[in-house]
C-alpha cells in the first residue's frame, strides 16, 4: 500500500495537467469549466474505435454510447424503449418492423455536410447504417445482428421497413445494440477507416479530441433532442473526460483521491480494502464513495461436453452429483465477497425475463454420495474428470475440486492460457471447461440459444453438444410467439428440461458493481451495465 500511495502522490501533478489538456487543448474557444461540468472516469482496457460497427466491449461500448443513438434503447429494467424512433409497428405474421422516426434528430456538426455543418437524421441513413455492418470490407464484429434480416427499406422520409427471413422476437432486443448507431454517409465517405478516430454521431456527446493511449475528450451536444421529464435538455454536464491508465492499482488510487469520478473494477489488489467480506463498503468509506450493485446479465458455469469418451462424463448421475456436490453460497461469499448470486435457478441469469425461480439446485451432499456410489457400483471405477480453467478462475475451480472430493468425485484442473481454452472448447476437445456467458441482447433466447441442437460448435455456441428433441421443438416454438410474457413461459419451461440432463453446471450469476463519488447523481445502471451519462450531474 505505501508503494501504491507514493505512485499516486507523484500522480497529482500529471492528472491535474491531463484534465486541463483534455479540457482545453482543442481547437475549439475555450470555456470556463468547473470541476462538476466533467464526469472523469479511467478506461484501463483501452478504446480501439469510436465507430460502432466496432463496438464489441465494454471500453468501446462506452464512449459510442455518448457519441450515437439508434432506433430503440433500454430503461434500467432492459424494457425497450423510443430513441430516434417514436413508435413502431410489427406484422401479424412477425416478419415486418416498421419504424416512424423522428423528425429532430441532427447529426454533430462536422465539415463533411458542407455550408450547413450539419443535416437531420432520415430512414435512409439507418438503410445505409444497417447495410454497412454486413459489408464484408468493413469486418465489423457486429455483423451478426443483420443474419435475420432480408431486406432494409426507406419508405419515406421519416418512416423505416425491415423485413426479416424468419420470424425472430429478440430483434427489437437485437436493435438496442450500438453496432445499429445511424451514422452519415458523408462522414464514411470522407473519411474511410478513420470514422474510428472522426465519429460523428447524434448522440448527448460529441467528438472532441481522442490521443491514443493517454486521453479522450467528449463535449456536450448543444443540440440533442431528448430532454428530462421536465423538459429540461440532455445532457447535464459539459464534457466527458476519459483517461487510459493501464495500472489497475493507479486507477484506484486516483479515484480515492477524487480525480476520478468513477470506478468500475473490483481488482483483487484492492478489494478487501473497498468491501467487507459480506460484500458491503467499508465504513471509512461511506461517506465518501457511493456503491452501486445489481444483477449483470452474465452465468459463469461449467460446461460438459456430451460427446465426451469419459464414462464418467456419460452418467447422469455424475453429472448431478457434480451439480449438487458443493455450497455455491459458501463459494460465492468467501471467493467474490458476495458480489454475485449463487446459481440455483437455472441457467438464465437474474435481472431477464425467462429466470425460473422454481427451479431448485440445492447443495445436497448426502444425495450426491449416493449417485456417486452408484455409479461405483454399475461400473467398479471411481468418477475421474478433467476440468479445464483459464488463470481468472482458478480459485472457483479448486474450490469445487476440493468439496466434489468429498462425495468421492475427483476432478482434475487443466490450467490452460484464455486464448486456448477458448479454441478448445469451441473444437470439442474438453470433456468439462470453466465457461461464461454474458448477453449480447436482452432475451433469454440469447442464453438458451447454447442448447439448439442446429447450434453445435465450432459454427455455433452449443458448445456442449447437447441434444434433445422435445428442447429443439420448444426453441423453434418461441420464435413464432410475439408476446413476451407467452415467451417467457416456454423459456422457463426449457431451462428447467434442459438442466433435467446436466449438459451445465451453474455456478452463478453475476453482479455489476460500481463506485462513484459522492456528489455524481443521476448515474443509472441496468444488467447489461451500459454507462449512460446524459442524465449525470455533479455538484461542487
Amino acid at each position: 500500500m505505501g508503494r501504491l500511495l507514493c505512485f499516486g502522490s507523484s500522480f497529482r501533478h500529471f492528472s491535474f495537467l491531463l484534465l486541463f489538456c483534455s479540457l482545453y487543448h482543442c481547437s475549439q474557444p475555450t470555456h470556463n469549466f468547473t470541476d462538476k461540468d466533467v464526469f472523469r472516469y479511467n478506461e484501463y482496457r483501452n478504446v480501439t474505435s469510436l465507430d460502432p460497427a466496432f463496438a464489441r466491449n465494454p471500453q468501446n461500448i462506452w464512449p459510442v454510447n455518448q457519441l450515437f443513438n439508434g432506433l430503440i434503447q433500454l430503461d434500467e429494467k432492459l424494457n425497450i424503449r423510443p430513441e430516434i424512433a417514436t413508435d413502431w409497428e410489427i406484422s401479424e405474421d412477425g416478419l415486418v418492423y416498421t419504424f416512424k422516426l423522428r423528425p429532430d434528430v441532427y447529426f454533430h456538426r462536422s465539415p463533411v455536410f458542407g455550408a450547413t455543418q450539419t443535416r437531420a437524421v432520415t430512414a435512409a441513413d439507418f438503410v445505409f447504417s444497417l447495410k454497412r455492418l454486413t459489408d464484408s470490407q468493413l469486418a465489423s464484429p457486429g455483423g451478426w445482428v443483420m443474419q435475420h434480416v432480408e431486406t432494409i427499406e426507406a419508405l419515406d422520409t421519416h418512416l423505416l421497413s425491415i423485413r426479416l427471413k424468419r420470424p425472430f422476437p429478440a430483434f427489437l432486443g437485437l436493435l438496442s445494440m450500438r453496432y445499429c448507431s445511424v451514422v452519415p454517409k458523408e462522414a464514411i465517405t470522407e473519411y474511410g477507416s478513420n470514422f474510428r478516430s472522426q465519429p460523428v454521431g447524434t448522440g448527448p456527446f460529441q467528438f472532441q479530441l481522442w490521443e491514443e493511449d493517454v486521453k479522450l475528450v467528449l463535449r456536450k451536444n448543444p443540440h440533442y433532442f431528448e430532454t428530462d421529464k421536465h423538459g429540461n435538455v440532455l445532457p447535464y454536464l459539459e464534457a466527458i473526460s476519459v483517461q487510459f491508465i493501464p495500472d489497475i492499482q493507479s486507477e484506484f488510487m486516483l479515484f480515492l483521491q477524487g480525480k476520478l469520478d468513477f470506478l468500475n473494477s473490483l481488482d483483487s489488489s484492492y478489494k478487501d480494502e473497498l468491501l467487507t467480506p459480506e460484500g458491503r463498503l467499508q465504513n471509512k468509506y461511506q461517506d465518501q464513495i457511493q456503491m452501486q450493485l445489481g444483477p449483470y446479465l452474465n452465468t459463469e458455469y461449467i460446461g460438459i461436453y456430451q460427446d465426451a469418451d469419459n464414462p464418467a462424463v456419460q452418467s447422469i448421475a455424475v453429472r448431478e452429483a457434480l451439480a449438487i456436490g458443493f455450497d455455491r453460497k459458501k463459494m460465492v461469499l468467501f471467493l467474490r465477497n458476495n458480489i454475485g448470486f449463487e446459481a440455483n435457478n437455472g441457467f438464465i441469469p437474474i435481472g431477464l425475463r425467462g429466470h425460473n425461480p422454481s427451479i431448485k439446485t440445492r447443495f445436497n451432499p448426502q444425495r450426491a454420495r449416493k449417485l456417486v456410489q452408484q455409479y461405483r457400483q454399475s461400473t467398479g471405477k471411481i468418477p475421474e474428470l478433467r476440468l479445464a480453467t483459464d488463470a481468472n478462475y482458478l480459485d472457483l475451480c479448486q474450490y469445487i475440486q476440493r468439496e466434489v472430493e468429498k462425495i468421492g468425485i475427483k476432478i482434475q484442473i487443466d490450467l490452460m492460457p484464455t486464448a486456448s481454452l477458448r479454441q478448445a472448447k469451441s473444437s470439442g476437445k474438453l470433456d468439462l471447461f470453466r465457461a461464461s456467458w454474458i448477453a449480447d441482447y436482452p432475451d433469454a433466447e440469447n442464453y438458451l440459444g447454447l442448447f439448439y441442437s442446429k447450434n453445435f460448435s465450432p459454427q455455433g455456441p452449443n458448445y456442449t453438444h447437447y441434444q434433445n428433441p422435445l428442447f429443439d421443438q420448444w426453441f423453434e416454438k418461441s420464435y413464432l410467439l410475439k408476446d413476451i410474457n407467452e415467451r417467457e413461459k416456454w423459456y422457463r419451461k426449457m431451462d428447467s428440461l434442459m438442466l433435467t440432463d446436466y449438459p451445465v453446471i451453474p455456478l452463478y450469476y453475476d453482479k455489476a458493481i460500481r463506485f462513484v463519488q459522492k456528489n455524481v447523481s443521476g448515474l443509472t445502471m441496468n444488467p447489461i451495465n451500459i454507462l449512460s451519462l446524459k442524465t449525470v450531474k455533479k455538484t461542487k
